[in-house]
This record gives C-alpha cells, structure tokens and sequence, in this order.
C-alpha cells in the first residue's frame, strides 16, 4: 500500500572564494608583477537516489545541508581550492518539489539517479587576471561570488515493510501502537480498523521500516467477504507479513484454527501470497493460561519464525522489532 513520507529542507550552495591581490617579491625584482591567484570555486548541492535509504526520516533531524565554500586565491597565481560539493542522499521513488512555487523538480526513479540542485558561486579572479599594457599594477580583484539558496519538498510514496495480517482483534492495532508513534482507533469488537493504519519503526541501527496494519481478514475474504479483497491488495506489495495470532483464549485448536484460516485466505487470494516471508506472533501471553499454547505452536509450525508477545503490556515487542529490522536488512542484501 502507498504510504507519503514528507519532509521540507534547505539547500545552500557554497560560495566562491575571492580572488588575491598580490605583487611578486623577488630578490632582485623590487616592483614585480600582479601574481594574484582565483578563488575557488563553491562546492554545488546534487540529490542522488540511493537504496540504502527507505524513508526519509533523517530529514526530520536535519534541515539545512551547506556545501563548502571555496577558499580564496593565494599569491604566485595559487588558485583557491574548490569547495567539496554535498551529496543528498534520498530514497528512489523521491518527488522533489520546488516548496515556493510547488513546481516538480525532479522524480528520482532509479537508484543512481542524480540531479544537481544548486550551483556553487564561482570564484572571484586574482589581480593577475586585470594586467594589460595601460594598467600593469592592479591593486583589485574579483569578490567569490554567492552561493545559491533553495528550499526543496521531499515526497516520497512508500510501500509498506511490513504488513499485519490476522483475524480481527488479534492485536494489530495495538501492536503498531506499541512498535511505532502511530495511534489507530482501538476497541473490543470485530472491524475496529476500517482503513489500514501505517506506523515508521524506528530502531536502534539503520533505516526505519514502515508497518502496515491490515484490517482484519474472515473467512472468505479472498470473494470479497468482510472488507475483502481491497484489504488483501495491500497485503501484496509489502515485503514480509507478521501473522498475528490472539492465544489468549487457552485453547490450541482454536488459535491454530485462526492461523490457519488466515494462511488459507492469502492462498486462495493468490498462492504466491502464502508463500511471503512471515513471521508468526503469539500475541497476549501476559493473560494466563498461554504458557502450553506457544509451546504447541513451535511444534506446529517449526518451519516459521515464531515470537511471543504482549503488544498490550510491551513484553517481547523489543524483540520483534530488532527480529523484523534483521530480516528486512537479510532481504535487502539478497536484493542487490
């Protein structure tokens, strides 16, 4: 499912470095000539589509990006260095927009994909460059000039990770309460979740993930039943699913049952859906009675990652988290 991370930054160029007045003093040569060197040119600020980046969270903790200004020119026709320019790193799939005029900028499809966003000022020139017949001794040089400045809208049209899958009140809505800063209506009863809810995880290393909370499938979701098929679509597009499954109830048939209810929904949507990476979750082991359910769910079904938690209470979520960003990390690799 599509999911629009935002973020607006300020983009500054570097200035150019001034030119050097300057006169050659030698041994021997009392009134040599102007021997002023360039300023360096200013560093320029360039976006770069990249795949090391999912989101655009870092953005949220930086606005403004410099580029080096380049120094000034030196005596004996030293040019000034030229200041490093900025590369930008975001996310393919990026819109740029211009934030003043709203104009498109650029769309970065494809990784490697750059476009430079502003110019550096050049450099100003020494004296050296003023000499002539009439005018042999300049005592003046050029100012660098300015670099640019722009202020850019970054909009990027995400696919979710992760997606929450289950039977309704299984969880969902409170667990990516508990993983993200997202806050989606919770309440005890079937299709509380109307629309599906997106939550960024951030954890301790690396990029952010995007969760998305699938409203709950029924039995024959895959015709339509329910809120149907327009809820399994979103199901496709994600990376890895995250079953959850309510073992609260004490009952093993019961929570294998709805496990296996839902597996059978994404098969019959489309087999290849069944067959996505997915992580069970046993969810509500902080009620009581819980303890032989899990053990017979890892006996069960020995082929699958298989956690336990509390999304209510916070135990395990941890856990999840660092097990989920593992897994993303493994499938990004084997992508390249």
């Amino acid at each position: 499912m599509k999911f629009v991370d935002e973020a607006v930054i300020t983009a500054q160029s570097g200035n150019g470095g001034s030119g050097c007045v300057s006169f050659r003093r030698e041994r021997f040569v009392p009134r040599g000539g102007p021997d002023g060197g360039d300023g360096g040119k200013g560093g320029d600020v360039i976006l770069e589509a990249t795949d090391r980046r999912r989101t655009l969270y870092p953005f949220r903790h930086r606005r403004l990006f410099r580029a080096r200004n380049g120094t000034p020119g030196q005596g004996k026709c030293k040019s000034g260095k030229n200041g490093e320019d900025l590369v930008i790193e975001i996310p393919a799939g990026t819109l740029v927009f211009d934030a003043d005029s709203g104009d498109l900028i650029e769309d970065f499809v494809q990784p490697g994909q750059r476009r430079v966003l502003l110019k550096g000022g050049r450099g100003g020139r020494g004296n050296h460059r003023f000499r002539s017949a009439t005018h042999q001794a300049p005592r003046f040089a050029q100012p660098g000039e300015p670099g640019s400045q722009r202020i850019v809208r970054l909009e990027l049209k995400l696919l979710a990770d992760v997606g929450l899958v289950g039977l309704p009140n299984a969880g969902k809505s409170t667990l990516i309460a508990a993983m993200s800063a997202a806050r989606p209506k919770i309440a005890d009863y079937p299709f509380t979740t109307l629309t599906p809810n997106l939550g960024v995880v951030q954890h301790g290393w690396g990029e952010p993930f995007v969760v998305a909370d699938i409203p709950g499938l029924i039995e024959g979701a895959h015709a339509g039943s329910g809120l149907g098929i327009q809820f399994l679509r979103h199901v496709e597009r994600t990376r890895l699913l995250v079953h959850l499954v309510d073992v609260s109830a004490g009952k093993e048939d019961e929570a294998l049952k709805a496990f296996r209810a839902v597996c059978r929904e994404l098969t019959l949507y489309d087999p290849e859906l069944a067959e996505k990476p997915q992580v069970v979750v046993l969810n509500k082991i902080d009620l009581p009675e819980t303890g032989t359910t899990v053990e017979r769910f890892r006996l069960a079904l020995n082929k699958y990652d298989i956690l336990a938690i509390s999304a209510l209470t916070g135990q395990g979520v941890d856990t999840l988290i660092h097990h989920i960003a593992i897994r993303l990390d493994q499938m990004h690799e084997s992508d390249r």
